[in-house]
């Protein structure tokens, strides 16, 4: 799927003697994520278009929604770094001189059509029954954590109001307004399990969609130091890894 470069970003890419990290990360994903197995799953959902303007290719929005979730952009963000970097519009399968970039509104619409038909689980699903096939998974322990997915909070949009999926929260000094993935992975780093919720959700309050039970080790950051957390490890025999918060004294 992954798009034709310019002749200037060839010979920019050429010249490099050494992959940089993203460009290493976004090469793996390319090979091993079963694109065909999850468009499939996306397609009896998808817009095909009449005689009107043709949606963007599945693929490629599919690739921009998984470039959202590794990098935390926002839709309006994620929008201008598709014109700005070349290795995110090679991956996507973008040619500048060819095809168009799907606006903001572009990217919010596909990621609802996800939602509203439950394809998010379906995917993540998807991609654990791959792993699943390859031997990968493994069940000795778990990491938990949660990002913040940066959006507007403007309501100049055509619905004059904020998305009532999505709230403020507070991260240091620095308000933040969207939504929160919360992932555990195993102690190798593939994802287990996926959920998302409002900003302003704490992130130990999802914590039982993220275990099973069956864990030996949890290892989670100092946003998981509740007392009921703790309570519940000790109760299953799960050894208790969580970082604790300094207190005064």
């Amino acid at each position: 799927m992954s798009g034709q470069m310019t002749f200037a970003e060839e010979q920019a890419l050429s010249r490099r003697r050494k992959l940089a990290k993203r460009e290493r990360f976004l090469n793996e994903m390319d090979a091993v994520v079963p694109w065909a197995r999850l468009v499939a799953l996306i397609e009896p959902h998808y817009p095909h278009g009449g005689s009107g303007r043709k949606p963007m290719p599945l693929e490629r929005m599919l690739r921009i929604h998984f470039l959202q979730q590794w990098y935390a952009y926002s839709d309006p963000s994620l929008e201008e770094a598709l014109y700005e970097i070349p290795l995110l519009r090679h991956f996507v399968g973008i040619d500048l001189g060819q095809d168009l970039i799907p606006d903001e509104t572009t990217i919010l619409k596909f990621r609802r059509l996800l939602e509203r038909h439950g394809l998010s689980e379906a995917i993540f699903a998807e991609a654990q029954a791959v792993l699943r096939e390859a031997g990968l998974l493994l069940q000795e322990g778990r990491m938990v954590d949660a990002t913040l997915i940066h959006a507007q909070s403007s309501t100049k949009n055509r619905d004059q109001k904020r998305d009532p999926e999505m709230s403020s929260t507070k991260k240091g000094n620095q308000w933040y307004f969207g939504m929160k993935a919360h992932v555990a992975t195993d102690l190798q780093g593939i994802a287990q399990a996926v959920d998302y919720t409002a900003a302003k959700v704490p992130d130990h309050q999802v914590l039982d969609a993220l275990l099973t039970g069956d864990e030996e080790v949890l290892l989670a950051d100092r946003g998981y130091d509740h007392p009921q957390v703790h309570a519940r490890l000790a109760a299953q025999g799960t050894q208790d890894a969580v970082a604790r918060r300094r207190y005064p004294g």
